[in-house]
């Protein structure tokens, strides 16, 4: 097969490492038809070519690279405000709007909004990107593996060269988190004979992972005049359902959706509007953003439980036989489509 991008896949099979038993997943929900037609198949993308993707339908130096945001003070004009953004190279950007999407520790959502710091989930996780010259020569399921002792490793083929692996539990065992991935998985590296291919190369990272409570996108001020957050800004999440920059492009449509709207009917953007179609970005992201928080710290919750019989119940009959289903749908959402503007260069 040629190499690309990014693959799909419709299918997991997550083993149970202590019993040999192996439970199938299906990312298509309950009409695989519809679903496959419509595109919604979990998807595994390099985060690089999707953010050259997005670069490329912007105008040239439209981005300004390493440039760090220190301060924003809004000033009043005409009814209406502006907002001044200090740079850390000592430019000053007059905007509009300042949508801030710049991470976890997000300096917008927390010194402009004021919203509360996320916390840490007591989690972590090693995880890396195998390369395989000479091709993996594994089908593209996801394939993942659980244990008693609250511990979950996975992978799932990039394309047919690369690999994408974690492995991910509490705290506690971090310093073992590399010997335990080969140990969990090295049944099905074995079997597929490239465990010990000499051309195997990989990149590893050790990262905590963090969320927002979700009561604080409901009640907090997650926008304020011209100012609004989206992506992990707006809502950290643990990754369990895989939908955090899923989510931070269903921010992004509607966002496109309010401003589109705007130019549609005026050919430019007017700051008092445009403060008005933030709130309705805001009240149309909260709901979702805060479900989604949840649903992924629940399903991570049971999957790393621990080994007690309560638990054990909870992760391998509740949750496996009649939850994991109800929780991927949420994964299958519509925010809508892009209105239809004639020409962005007539945005001022």
């Amino acid at each position: 097969m040629p190499f690309c991008a990014c693959t799909h896949t419709y299918m997991a099979y997550i083993t149970n490492v202590d019993t040999g038993a192996t439970h199938e997943v299906s990312f298509t929900g309950a009409d695989r038809c519809k679903t496959i037609l419509s595109g919604a198949v979990l998807r595994v993308v390099h985060r690089k070519a999707l953010l050259e993707a997005l670069a490329k339908e912007l105008p040239m130096d439209t981005i300004r690279f390493s440039s760090k945001l220190t301060s924003m003070r809004t000033k009043a004009q005409k009814g209406s405000s502006i907002d001044l953004i200090q740079m850390e190279d000592g430019t000053t950007i007059r905007a509009k709007a300042l949508i801030g999407c710049d991470g976890v520790h997000s300096v917008v959502a927390a010194s402009c909004l004021g919203l509360t710091v996320p916390i840490n989930s007591g989690r972590w996780a090693v995880r890396g990107l195998a390369r395989f010259p000479q091709g993996h020569e594994l089908n593209h399921d996801f394939q993942q593996f659980v244990t008693a002792g609250a511990k979950r490793a996975g992978f799932v083929p990039l394309n047919d060269k690369e690999l994408y692996w974690f492995l991910t539990g509490k705290a506690t065992w971090i310093g073992c988190c590399k010997r335990e991935l080969w140990r969990l998985i090295s049944v099905r590296f074995h079997c597929h004979g490239w465990s010990g291919h000499k051309s195997f190369k990989q990149r590893v990272e050790a990262i905590a992972f963090s969320f927002r409570f979700p009561w604080d996108i409901i009640f907090g001020n997650v926008s304020k005049g011209n100012i609004i957050v989206a992506g992990d800004a707006m809502h950290p999440m643990t990754p369990d359902l895989g939908q955090n920059e899923c989510a931070a492009l269903e921010d992004a449509v509607v966002l496109g959706q309010q401003f589109g709207e705007l130019i549609a009917q005026r050919s430019r953007l007017v700051p008092l509007e445009v403060a008005q179609a933030l709130t309705k970005y805001a009240q149309k992201r909260r709901w979702r953003a805060a479900g989604l928080i949840v649903t992924s710290y629940l399903s991570g919750w049971v999957q790393l439980g621990g080994s007690g019989w309560f638990m054990k119940f909870l992760r391998d009959v509740l949750y496996s036989r009649l939850l994991q289903n109800k929780a991927l749908d949420v994964i299958h959402y519509d925010c809508g489509k892009l209105p239809c503007v004639v020409s962005p260069h007539a945005v001022n």
